[in-house]
């Protein structure tokens, strides 16, 4: 259970990070564009240029850098083996973000490599959600512990990871 100091800590971290950022609409009249036609190769050429890992590629280099089997990293995120064993057979497959941040505190990954993991899953941590700021709080001080994540997560009402056992 996380001390009320480290509550209290947390609580002032959202209430100074929560960024709410308002967007105005254009009040200039609406133009309609025309695609000029593009040609296969230029966007084969551009994905290839701009295609970073995938996920699976990143969590495997992570756990492979780390040194850890992946029994320890899916048991410490709370993951089921099936779950894992889909992630690690198929490329493709997109686990959700809650997963995926699981398996970055599973790791124990520092704020640079959490966000290069979820990148990699195509998501991100806002500054504007409760319960990314959470986490981000969690990793900034170290705290790794999916348990204690999760406890930190109700105090705020927010849903806990999911896939956790």
């Amino acid at each position: 259970m996380l001390d009320h100091k480290i509550l209290a800590d947390l609580q002032e971290y959202i209430d100074r990070n929560m960024n709410f950022v308002l967007y105005e609409k254009s009040a200039g009249p609406i133009e309609d564009y025309v695609l000029e036609s593009i040609s296969p190769l230029e966007i084969e050429s551009f994905i290839a240029e701009k295609r970073k890992p995938t996920l699976q590629k990143v969590l495997f280099g992570f756990i492979d850098k780390k040194g850890c089997k992946d029994s320890e990293v899916y048991k410490k995120a709370g993951l089921d083996r099936r779950l894992f064993s889909k992630i690690r057979s198929n490329p493709e497959y997109k686990p959700s973000k809650n997963t995926v941040t699981a398996l970055a505190l599973a790791l124990e990954l520092n704020k640079k490599e959490t966000d290069k993991l979820l990148s990699s899953a195509g998501y991100s941590l806002s500054d504007s959600e409760t319960s990314d700021l959470v986490i981000q709080f969690c990793i900034e001080r170290k705290i790794y512990e999916i348990d204690q994540v999760n406890y930190a997560l109700d105090y705020f009402s927010q849903k806990p990871l999911s896939g956790v056992l």
